[in-house]
């Protein structure tokens, strides 16, 4: 039988890349996003616009649409970036805070919430974090709401995992890299092609036993 991935943020970037291969690989690939790229609609996959990870409400139409077809992965990808140094956060910085929180750290949360009702036994969610969510990683500094949107997203996911593990569901917590996107102004290291191979990979190789662990697209386990 066929499996279905669920990919949020899917019109551009990492997820439009991971809804590629993994059609590719011959899954039922679910597409969701605010609004469909050129790029997406170009790909064999089904389609879901206006859902907007952070509005319990848009999750909820979403479950709706999806009738009572299983998920077998689900990976939650859609997020948003920012800097914000310390002297910089004013009260429209403590806004972007609010929104990055919203998107990266709730959005994952809500998402696999209103979805939990296609999960089921074997059931795979990913999420999209970063290593600047690591504390112990952190070297750098700087960078204040993003790093902890994805330090948030990270317990999130961690919660997550002993929660889900009695249905048999697994979870991953996944960083892509730093990858030449939009989000990223094209400077990294890597291409998205690379990237979500890589995720890819985590997610094949996931398991109960490994559930809640946070890896890099390389396969590195990552220090909380």
């Amino acid at each position: 039988m066929t499996q279905t991935a669920l990919v949020t943020g899917s019109n551009r970037g990492i997820g439009l890349e991971l809804c590629r291969q993994l059609a590719a690989k011959g899954m039922h690939v679910i597409a969701t996003c605010r609004k469909a790229s050129s790029e997406l609609t170009s790909l064999n996959v089904e389609i879901i616009e206006d859902v907007e990870v952070s509005e319990p409400k848009s999750l909820a139409k979403l479950a709706d649409s999806l009738g009572n077809r299983k998920i077998d992965w689900l990976i939650n990808n859609a997020g948003i970036a920012g800097g914000i140094g310390l002297g910089q956060i004013d009260d429209n910085a403590i806004d972007d805070f609010v929104r990055m929180y919203r998107v990266n750290s709730l959005g994952p949360l809500l998402t696999t919430q209103a979805l939990l009702n296609h999960l089921g036994q074997g059931s795979k969610v990913g999420i999209i974090t970063s290593r600047m969510g690591s504390i112990d990683d952190n070297d750098s500094g700087g960078s204040y709401a993003y790093r902890m949107s994805k330090s948030a997203v990270n317990a999130a996911g961690k919660s997550l995992s002993i929660d889900l593990k009695p249905k048999g569901i697994a979870v991953a917590i996944l960083h892509p890299g730093w990858v030449r996107t939009d989000m990223t102004g094209h400077g990294g290291l890597i291409d998205p092609d690379e990237s979500a191979a890589g995720l890819i990979q985590r997610m094949e190789e996931l398991t109960l036993e490994t559930s809640g662990t946070f890896w890099h697209t390389n396969g590195e386990k990552l220090p909380w």
